[in-house]
């Protein structure tokens, strides 16, 4: 793309500011505090940086988004409204910090609402004997050799290099002055050193100091169901760079690990296995954290708070001392240290001597030579020697992939745990705990091994945006998709949260495994996580084919009339799954790019990449047939996981796994006109809607209707003498989606009686519904403001 020079940050696209086409993040090391009586979370990143092969002696510093946006103010000091001096100074401070360039390579990081105190460089020699083994040697070039060494050992020796890294991490700053120019501005934070102008000798390991602000947009301070304390990520629109600062972009893929000090009344949960059983210190415990998995810094998750582990008893109860706690984790301590660990400073080839490590779930260190790729697909790079299955290579750089573990491809239900506040617990164990090895079981039966060797589900607090959030190895739930009366049985009680558990499942594999390289393609994420909780919702229910395509059906209707309704009242360039089109994956020459629409405010209360893309594979399913599709997410999941695509790589591969679509004319160009590059609704999609709203289940919602409505209309005429009162009628049981869209055709009508309204809510037990029901409820409230909400 363009120079971002005129990027106008007070605009609805989001800046991605990191220079990853010149250097990259390929390790974090988080040391972090979180008090709740300040509402911060202090302490220092760590990150370990490899300069891109591309880039050149001297990185040109070409205006990036970092520059551009330099005028734009800190949101704390923009609030201040008045404060002129303030602004003015600013102004100041980053035309002073453009004009002492002098030439210097600058690392742009995403950062945004965040104090940084310091950066300073780290010299990693410190953990080994390598100063005296190269003796003549500058610090830089054994703080390089040492670092490169790290990066580059195999994936066999992951421990090795977490105790490295961890290592690395508390080494101290270079001798003499440490201390990095730095500046940050609305989106992000610059660091130079002086006289190295390029990022080929800019320094390996960085240390940031810093801490987020209360009113930081990546994480959420509030109270939970319980009105205790309680700290959570909020995951979008601006993702982690007001928890850390990273690099954004989802091409920079990184590992992490992380070390979480918290009250000790407190449990923290994160995307990551749990090293160690977390330790006492005063009154705080240590929790720690890390992922072998390279992903985006998008994809990082912390939740802080005074949950409990729900258990399989009938009175849940977290068993309090941290040693009874069911472990997910490998149980190893990655802090043990050994002196050996200095023969990396000369070759990667050289045994570390560590003590004794038992192998984590998944992680085996025996690995088949590579096969040839699928001879109908491109060739690609391979760097992964495992191999999925006997024709499809891993295609990812090396790191312990569980996909192509033999040992774990039997694993249908990963290890797994549920957190929620004291007085959720019980519809906890119902509504999760119940669910979750069902869900686990089906996603397995669909899409194979599970990426993850565990999985944390935890009931956020009130206010949460969404009714789920998936990150690597937990899930946020909102409150809302448990059964709102707290008993009940049946589907009802448990069909949104069954079906949201499996759309958050999903995303393990799209979304997580597999993730857009383009932030605007969230349709990869959210459409496929949409269209797959239906297939794994109706194999956890073990439904018929027959019960199953009809349950679909019902769902696609509902889904259908959301997507209408929302299109007739949204802008048309909110509607596109593509809104970048051709200039998809496009970035600066810097790496530098935007997110188009991502602050846009209307967005946020759409679901077209859900619900547009959801169709588009209904389309996909019905040229192919359905269970070949299905058949064919597996495939693909194995031929690109721990990847990241774009809209045309899942295409591309369909069209030439499934030629006979094409020779009847559906092309790339095709499906990109249609459903990819145009606002609207295709006409596929009007032909469908009209088959869903014939099917037996639908039928059976319109014959309820009838029900409701005959008696109130006959007793509408004018003179006409009310009966005392109306005659009994029985009324079918519905399904929770069924009765979703009874009470969407009921709010279709005129007008109902406030009696009618009454003998509605208490026939289908209203009050006690999940949240998609409860919607519709404000709807008759809002529509018939004369009869109490309570009341319907």
């Amino acid at each position: 793309m363009d120079s971002e020079s005129d990027l106008n940050p007070d605009t609805d696209d989001l800046p991605l500011c990191a220079n990853t086409n010149h250097i990259l993040v390929k390790h974090y090391v988080l040391d972090l505090t979180v008090c709740f009586e300040r509402k911060v979370i202090s302490g220092s990143i760590v990150l370990f940086l490899d300069p891109c092969s591309g880039s050149t002696e001297k990185d040109v510093r070409e205006k990036t988004c970092s520059e551009s946006s330099s005028a734009s103010m800190d949101p704390e000091v923009e609030s201040r409204e008045g404060s002129v001096k303030k602004h003015d100074d600013m102004e100041k401070l980053s035309r002073s910090w453009e004009l002492s360039n002098d030439g210097d390579f600058t690392l742009v990081l995403d950062c945004c609402d965040l104090a940084v105190s310091k950066v300073e460089e780290v010299d990693v020699s410190h953990v080994s004997d390598i100063g005296s083994e190269k003796a003549g040697v500058s610090s830089l070039t054994q703080n390089a050799t040492l670092v490169q060494n790290i990066l580059s050992m195999p994936s066999t020796r992951w421990r090795q290099q977490h105790q490295m890294f961890s290592l690395c991490s508390r080494a101290p700053g270079v001798q003499g002055d440490s201390s990095l120019r730095f500046h940050t501005n609305r989106w992000s934070l610059q660091v130079r050193k002086r006289h190295v102008s390029s990022s080929q000798d800019f320094p390996r390991v960085l240390r940031v100091f810093y801490e987020t602000r209360p009113e930081g947009g990546s994480v959420r301070w509030t109270r939970d169901q319980d009105d205790r304390a309680c700290v959570y990520t909020a995951g979008s629109p601006i993702n982690n760079r007001a928890l850390f600062p990273c690099q954004e972009p989802p091409v920079a893929m990184s590992t992490w690990q992380a070390i979480v000090r918290a009250p000790s009344d407190c449990v923290v949960l994160m995307s990551g296995e749990e090293a160690v059983k977390p330790t006492e210190d005063s009154d705080c415990l240590i929790w720690n954290y890390y992922v072998t998995m390279p992903m985006p810094a998008s994809t990082f998750a912390l939740a802080v708070g005074h949950w409990r582990q729900v258990t399989d008893e009938n009175s849940p109860t977290l068993e309090k001392e941290s040693g009874n706690r069911l472990h997910c984790g490998t149980g190893e301590n990655f802090g043990a240290e050994t002196s050996a660990l200095s023969t990396l400073g000369n070759s990667t080839r050289g045994e570390v001597k560590v003590s004794t490590l038992q192998p984590g779930r998944g992680h085996q260190t025996s690995r088949s030579p590579p096969l040839s790729s699928h001879p109908s697909l491109e060739e690609k790079t391979s760097h992964c020697s495992a191999v999925v299955d006997d024709s499809i290579p891993c295609s990812h750089g090396d790191y312990p992939c569980r996909v192509a573990e033999s040992s774990v491809r039997s694993q249908q239900v990963i290890p797994h745990r549920v957190f929620a506040p004291d007085s959720l617990l019980h519809k906890a164990q119902i509504g999760i705990l119940s669910l979750l090895p069902k869900c686990l079981e089906a996603a397995f039966e669909v899409l194979g091994v599970h990426p993850f060797s565990r999985l944390d589900v935890l009931v956020v607090p009130a206010g949460f945006s969404s009714l789920g959030m998936a990150s690597p190895h937990i899930v946020f739930l909102s409150q809302s998709v448990l059964n709102a009366g707290g008993s009940g049985s049946g589907e009802k009680a448990v069909a949104l949260c069954g079906s949201r558990l499996c759309h958050e499942i999903a995303h393990s594999w799209f979304g997580l495994v597999i993730g857009a390289r383009d932030w605007t393609e969230e349709w990869i994420s959210e459409g496929f996580a949409t269209y797959l909780e239906d297939v794994i919702w109706a194999r956890a229910q073990q439904l018929s084919f027959e019960d199953a395509a009809e349950q679909s059906s019902l769902k696609a209707l509902l889904r259908w009339r959301r997507l209408s309704d929302e299109l007739q009242n949204s802008q048309e360039e909110l509607q596109i799954l593509r809104p970048n089109m051709e200039r998809t994956g496009q970035v600066s020459d810097s790496g530098s790019s935007t997110v188009k629409h991502a602050l846009n405010p209307d967005k946020s209360f759409m679901q077209v990449h859900y619900l547009k893309g959801y169709f588009l594979l209904r389309f996909l399913a019905s040229q192919v047939g359905e269970q070949q599709f299905i058949n064919f997410f597996r495939l693909f999941v194995q031929r690109y996981h721990g990847q990241l695509i774009l809209s045309q790589d899942f295409l591309h591969m369909l069209l030439i796994t499934f030629p006979d679509i094409e020779r009847r004319g559906l092309t790339l160009s095709a499906i990109y006109a249609d459903w990819l590059d145009r606002p609207g609704i295709p006409e596929w999609l009007y032909e469908r809607s009209a088959v869903w709203s014939q099917t037996r289940l639908v039928e059976e919602v319109k014959a309820e209707v009838v029900k409701w409505i005959l008696p109130s209309h006959r007793h509408q005429g004018k003179g006409r003498k009310r009966k005392q009162s109306e005659p009994k009628v029985k009324h079918k049981e519905v399904t929770s989606d069924q009765l979703v869209l009874l009470l969407e055709f009921l709010l279709e009508e005129a007008r109902l009686s406030a009696a009618k309204m009454r003998a509605l809510a208490q026939t289908y037990a209203l009050q006690n519904q999940d949240a998609e029901v409860a919607d519709r409820r404000r709807g008759f409230a809002s529509k018939h403001g004369r009869v109490r909400l309570q009341e319907c």
